[in-house]
């Protein structure tokens, strides 16, 4: 009886902690927008198709695997207007936006692809254009999906558009594509990402069976 109640409760403390253990998230592989913000990057909070920023600012392009725009990785050159926009001068009748395009790390490519070094560009455009002409101006070929999702800048990524890629490995695609928000352009958090209630209630279940157990010894021994 005593091994049958050891066995249960090293089942139930099995069991208390592969559910307490953090479940392997997925990370999307994607195109990231940032804007600036007292010299540091801020994620957009809508899409570059409907941003329109002003004369003087600085917008940011990383390509990175993650979650959501929580953990997704900046552009890892500082927003430095004057820096980047130094030899366009101001014209009267139109605004200059500097960009700055990251194409991220081995890490973070699409198997069998290399990432660019990053780039910095300055582009002059009328007072009313978005970011997405901003950057069609200085950084040619982008690709779109039928959803309208910026898949790549400069041509990169060749293929692919927001896979999910499974576990930590980015390299581990499979297959799925992510819904967007359609503010931000971001993946959507996965739901259900933590241990279900199932795994719960079958903790509670293995762990009263074993008190119930004990008691019963410990009642019979008395």
């Amino acid at each position: 009886m005593r091994r049958r109640i050891l066995a249960v409760l090293g089942l139930g403390a099995l069991l208390a902690v592969l559910a307490a253990a953090p479940a392997q998230a997925a990370g999307y592989r994607y195109w990231s927008f940032w804007q600036s913000t007292g010299g540091t990057w801020t994620y957009a909070t809508e899409g570059p198709a409907t941003a329109r920023p002003a004369d003087g600012s600085v917008n940011g392009f990383r390509f990175s695997v993650s979650e959501d725009s929580g953990d997704s990785a900046q552009p890892r050159t500082a927003p430095d207007f004057a820096a980047v926009c130094a030899d366009t001068p101001a014209r009267e009748g139109t605004k200059r936006v500097a960009l700055v395009v990251d194409f991220g790390t081995p890490e973070d490519a699409v198997p069998g692809e290399t990432p660019p070094a990053t780039r910095t560009a300055c582009a002059r455009l009328a007072p009313d254009a978005t970011s997405a002409e901003a950057l069609a101006q200085v950084a040619k070929p982008l690709r779109y999906n039928g959803d309208a999702l910026l898949c790549a800048i400069s041509g990169y990524p060749r293929a692919g558009c927001g896979e999910k890629v499974s576990g930590a490995d980015p390299s581990d695609t499979s297959g799925s594509t992510a819904p967007r928000d359609t503010a931000a352009g971001e993946p959507a958090d996965d739901a259900g990402s933590g241990p279900s209630v199932g795994v719960y209630a079958g903790i509670a279940a293995v762990l009263a069976l074993g008190a119930a157990a004990l008691w019963k010894s410990r009642r019979r021994r008395g």
